[in-house]
């Protein structure tokens, strides 16, 4: 079994600046499109769409997410400035991973709407697990730990 350390976490009786400290972190993603990639994961994932505002030309400049305890927030990419998607750099260097109960039925549910396998769910010694880029260009790694062993 790996042990990993975190240099994030305090030892006992350490001092901690609760000003600088992370506490939260929400994938902000850029997408062509965000009206119909909420859509597609409100499908997909069965997220619970929290918020969302557009500029005075229509455009989703910041929409939040929530499902299964994640929370996702993202736009529409504006060409010109750093604020775009995947497509113009010829994909993203992110693969966003997410654990799941059941890899089979979240990796079925989003190529139903529109997902492109990369690789398909399979096992693995470290879990079920299967890569699929979403119709917008983010790859996402969906994940199950693998069943505990009986006997």
């Amino acid at each position: 079994m790996a042990v990993f350390s975190n240099t994030f976490l305090p030892r006992r009786g350490d001092h901690v600046d609760m000003t600088t400290k992370p506490t939260t972190l929400h994938p902000r993603l850029i997408v062509a499109g965000a009206a119909r990639a909420i859509d597609f994961y409100l499908e997909a994932f069965r997220a619970e769409e929290i918020d969302r505002y557009t500029g005075d030309d229509g455009k989703i400049v910041h929409a939040e997410l929530r499902f299964d305890g994640v929370v996702l927030t993202l736009k529409d990419e504006e060409p010109g400035t750093p604020d775009v998607g995947p497509a113009p750099l010829s994909g993203s260097p992110v693969i966003l991973t997410l654990q799941v109960a059941d890899a089979d039925a979240v990796a079925t549910r989003m190529e139903k709407a529109g997902a492109t396998v990369i690789y398909p769910v399979a096992d693995h010694p470290y879990g079920r697990m299967g890569r699929l880029r979403d119709p917008f260009g983010h790859v996402w790694m969906i994940t199950q730990h693998p069943a505990p062993e009986s006997g």
